[in-house]
């Protein structure tokens, strides 16, 4: 299961403290003060990492703590630093503060790094104190305390293909024909509880990456069924296919029930209605071929001229699939697809 909210603590290392030492040797007659200054702590930083795609690997150890700053030393040695805490989380990660709720930052590279809490800074030695009047000094400074905070992590999906319909619209076994992924498929609605990611892999090294959306339903933006849970999933992707069931057991008209998640995206986030999209008639394989021209212009007569329905598939057998993906990429890469009937 996906776990896409985590909570977690965090510590950076204290300061080492700063050395007062007196060096007195043999054949050094006028020896002085010769007290290294501390090690600095170490920090806390987050890493993008695109080889994980949940939160879960946080959940059973909440705590990060970096080592602390080793005491400066005499003969001017000065304390080791302390070993940073390196957290590697996946891409689409959102740091907030807890307590304060402000958003530290956004990890959406691989690679990329954010420091969450910094290490103390160590104290000066007595050797940083001596000048021509003071001559032996005596002093030094501590160093700096650790940073404690409690982070709130939240994660969003970044995909290239958002797949989002009602449920059983047939987007998991859609998903299954275009990719490896394996999500749960059965013959009821809600069968995806969480979002599943595919790698879809086309010719000449190209690949994108597929998000299946759980079942939206009409009141989703108020947080019905799922609702919000996975409706801020589809903000990361660049290109939504909407699935729509070509003969819904219930009944139901395809054009309508478009109508009902285009509304309940418009009403969750404006910018979502804005998003290029493809619109997808599944299960084409119920029909028979004789049949599929008048059922076809029957589905497309509900829609209006700028929502023409451009691609027919089967999840369940793989027709259409290719033309799809290859539609999919140009959507994202070049151009529109063509219309369906071409």
């Amino acid at each position: 299961m996906l776990i896409d909210n985590a909570k977690i603590f965090v510590r950076s290392g204290k300061g080492g403290h700063g050395c007062v030492s007196m060096r007195r040797e043999k054949y050094r007659p006028r020896g002085g003060p010769d007290g290294g200054d501390g090690g600095k702590g170490g920090d806390v930083i987050l890493i993008g990492d695109d080889s994980l795609n949940t939160l879960f690997s946080l959940t059973p150890k909440p705590h990060y703590r970096a080592e602390n700053g080793r005491p400066g030393e005499g003969s001017s040695c000065h304390g080791r630093n302390g070993v940073d805490c390196i957290v590697p989380v996946p891409l689409g990660t959102i740091v907030l503060d807890a307590d304060s709720g402000d958003t530290i930052g956004d990890i959406d590279e691989n690679g990329q790094k954010l420091m969450v809490a910094c290490g103390g800074a160590g104290g000066l030695g007595n050797e940083y104190f001596k000048s021509s009047t003071n001559q032996a000094p005596r002093e030094s400074t501590p160093g700096e305390p650790c940073e404690d905070r409690t982070l709130f992590l939240e994660l969003k999906l970044i995909a290239d293909v958002g797949l989002i319909g009602l449920p059983n619209a047939g987007k998991s076994t859609l998903l299954r024909a275009m990719s490896r992924a394996q999500p749960r498929v059965a013959a009821y609605p809600f069968t995806t509880l969480s979002p599943n990611l595919g790698t879809v892999e086309l010719s000449g090294h190209r690949r994108l990456v597929v998000a299946d959306i759980p079942g939206l339903i009409e009141g989703a933006a108020d947080g019905a069924g799922l609702g919000h849970d996975f409706l801020r999933h589809i903000e990361r992707t660049r290109v939504l296919l909407h699935v729509l069931d070509v003969d819904p057991t219930d009944g139901s008209d395809p054009a309508e029930n478009y109508r009902v998640i285009r509304s309940e995206l418009e009403a969750y986030e404006a910018d979502l209605g804005s998003k290029p999209e493809l619109i997808l008639i599944n299960k084409i394989d119920l029909v028979p071929e004789d049949l599929r021209p008048e059922l076809l212009e029957q589905v497309e007569g509900g829609f209006q001229e700028d929502q023409s329905v451009r691609l027919i598939a089967s999840g369940a057998t793989g027709e259409g699939v290719p033309a799809l993906l290859e539609s999919l990429w140009k959507a994202i890469h070049e151009k529109p697809p063509a219309s369906w009937g071409a």
